[in-house]
């Protein structure tokens, strides 16, 4: 069985990027022809193909001139498997951000780095000294595999982690786009000095006879188009969820035998976030259970559904494109038989597996081999100096000095590690002196779970604030939860600027998805470990009523909530009907019997619905909407 092309659909023609990708010569054109020319920015039709070298072109919104040109400057993404970055690869990533960037690094929230405000004169000497330190942004961005995660504890002594991280790099190798585009733009055609190839990996993805791989080309397991869309993967250990694996395209979990030894993986697909506001046909969904496949089988397995998606993926529309629509439209069982045929013999059954949590490995920890580790928390991924805290100096101090190497977090944390203990006080040291915490007890507790995505002013998709907005509502939730008595109370809150999901909102506790300037749809319901998604709420909150919004859901958890039952669990269990009906007879409460109350009226339902629609349609509040309509009726009057 040989496929070549995506099956026709009849009546209906492939998207443009389809077609985009075919005339690109395997990801050289227009960017090779683009990147030498004296401009400020690329076509529209080299955008789409730049993505897959790493690079997003984006324009600082809060820097538009009317009648000047866009402010134009580039993303730069990083791959980095399991979240890996040695430490001379890490220097010059600090170095390239005063250099060309803004003066900042941010950790993604897929174990890689962002570098934005790159020019487009600068682009190509930033990616030349990426590669040349050990680093790539091949296929950080587009419509391929992107960076594999693992979980980035760096336990020297635990042999399931030593096989997730081997596994993360294997299959990032395995499904590396082999043309050779990216050494000719960026190097000019010098590739890198790297690693041998594992000739294990070299030999699988060669190996075919079911379909998998398109025979003498360029890109033997991509073709031509290469994916219909992104396609993410990780692989973990059973019960550690670091790296949200109900929400990778695929997932490898690590089984061992008896004596410890790696056996094979169970695996997860379909899991994705991303989806569109007020469509219906978009919508997150978790990944299923799969099957088991034994260790020397996973590659060939890696590759059958990764070709099951490739030929069968929507490549008419982008919005239907990931592969959680092809499982969702076809169903787990008729995606195995398909996944089967490219393996070329049937798959075994999935593995019980423990409980799945959560961790975050902040703080000092044993690695298992006498050295230590360092789970530092930053604030929304982002890697800066600002006034007394100065963690971008304390990092490259510390990396410097000790040549220590790094593995960031799913949760856009790093860890330093193979610390020699005689080294830790000094350390410490450095880090308390720039205003670092290190003692996960004295982190914000919100803050320690939350993530936002980077959203305005860079990113083209928001609508609206996230990562400078999410400080300020969590010290706002902060103040509510004080005055509803939940003082110490903490769950997963997440935030991004669009839809898309970036920060993975939909898993958290309490998500805020932007829908409309200064307005978010509210998510709830997710639980603390990441393996239940939340729901839609309400689906246009402005910012002004946060507190109105919160206080009585606050209220009734706190009255309502089982013993150790978290926020999101509690949700979940009591079902929004109950919430809401909680909230419209609830009656704000004031602090001490004293303080402004907001006062309440009472409508009809059939008017709060009318109501709500004409509040959504306008992005207006539903409070601001009443407060318009009732001073024109009296003035009126």
């Amino acid at each position: 069985m040989v496929k070549s092309a995506p099956p026709p659909i009849a009546s209906r023609k492939p998207s443009k990027v389809e077609g985009l990708k075919e005339r690109s010569n395997f990801l050289r054109e227009p960017v090779a022809t683009e990147i030498l020319e004296d401009t400020t920015h690329f076509s529209e039709d080299a955008v789409q193909i730049l993505k897959f070298h790493g690079s997003y072109q984006q324009d600082n919104r809060d820097n538009r001139v009317k009648g000047q040109e866009k402010d134009y400057q580039f993303m730069l993404r990083t791959k980095n498997p399991g979240g890996y970055v040695p430490p001379q690869l890490y220097l010059v990533l600090d170095r390239l951000a005063d250099e060309y960037g803004n003066h900042t690094l941010r950790a993604t929230t897929r174990q890689g780095f962002q570098l934005h405000g790159i020019l487009k004169k600068n682009l190509k000497a930033a990616i030349a000294a990426i590669i040349k330190s050990m680093g790539s942004t091949l296929g950080a961005c587009g419509d391929l595999n992107r960076n594999v995660m693992a979980p980035p504890a760096p336990f020297k002594n635990k042999l399931e982690y030593q096989y997730a991280w081997e596994y993360a790099n294997n299959i990032a190798e395995l499904l590396t786009p082999q043309t050779g585009a990216y050494y000719e733009i960026w190097l000019d055609g010098e590739k890198a000095i790297s690693a041998e190839e594992n000739p294990e990996v070299k030999a699988a993805r060669q190996r075919n006879g079911t379909g998998t791989i398109f025979h003498d080309a360029e890109e033997p397991i991509y073709g031509t188009y290469y994916m219909p869309r992104k396609f993410k993967a990780c692989v973990t250990v059973p019960g550690d969820n670091s790296i949200d694996l109900y929400t990778q395209d695929l997932t490898l979990v690590v089984i061992t035998n008896d004596e410890g030894e790696l056996a094979g993986f169970d695996v997860f697909a379909g899991g994705g976030l991303g989806r569109t506001h007020n469509k219906e046909e978009t919508f997150a969904r978790t990944a299923d259970p799969i099957c088991y496949v034994a260790k020397e089988d996973v590659y060939d397995l890696v590759k059958a559904i990764v070709a099951t998606q490739r030929d069968y993926g929507d490549r008419t529309d982008r919005r239907h494109a990931r592969l959680k629509y092809l499982i969702h439209d076809w169903g787990v069982d008729k995606f195995r038989l398909v996944v089967e045929e490219y393996f070329g013999k049937p798959v075994e059954p999935f593995k019980p597996l423990p409980e799945w949590k959560y961790r975050d490995f902040l703080g000092w920890n044993e690695q298992g081999d006498g050295k230590l580790f360092l789970g530092i928390s930053i604030d929304n991924g982002r890697i800066k100096d600002e006034g007394n805290f100065q963690l971008k100096t304390a990092l490259r101090e510390i990396v410097e000095q000790y040549n220590l190497p790094i593995r960031l977090t799913g949760n856009h944390d790093a860890i330093l590690y193979d610390i020699e203990p005689d080294n830790k006080q000094a350390i410490e040291e450095i880090l308390n002196s720039r205003g670092v915490v290190t003692n996960p007890g004295q982190i914000d507790q919100l803050a320690r779970y939350s993530m936002a995505c980077p959203a305005l002013p860079t990113c083209g998709l928001a609508i609206t604030e996230s990562e400078r907005a999410i400080p300020g509502f969590l010290e706002r939730i902060h103040t509510l939860l004080d005055k509803v008595g939940l003082k110490n109370e903490h769950f997963v809150v997440r935030m991004t600027g669009c839809p898309n999901g970036c920060a993975r909102p939909y898993m958290a506790e309490l998500g805020f998805v932007g829908s409309a300037p200064e307005s978010y749809q509210v998510w709830l319901g997710g639980s603390p470990d990441q393996t239940r998604l939340a729901e839609a709420y309400i689906d246009r909150l402005h910012i002004n009523d946060l507190e109105t919004f919160l206080e009585p859901i606050f209220v009734f958890f706190k009255k309502s909530r089982k013993k150790g039952e978290s926020f999101g669990d509690f949700c979940n269990r009591v079902g929004f009907e109950a919430i809401r009906e909680f909230a419209n007879s609830y009656k704000p409460r004031t602090v001490g019997g004293v303080g402004k109350a907001r006062h309440r009226i009472t409508v009809r339902d059939d008017v709060y619905d009318v109501l709500k629609e004409a509040a959504d349609r306008q992005g207006k509040s539903m409070t601001d909407l009443v407060d318009e309509a009732l001073k024109l009726y009296l003035k009126a009057e």
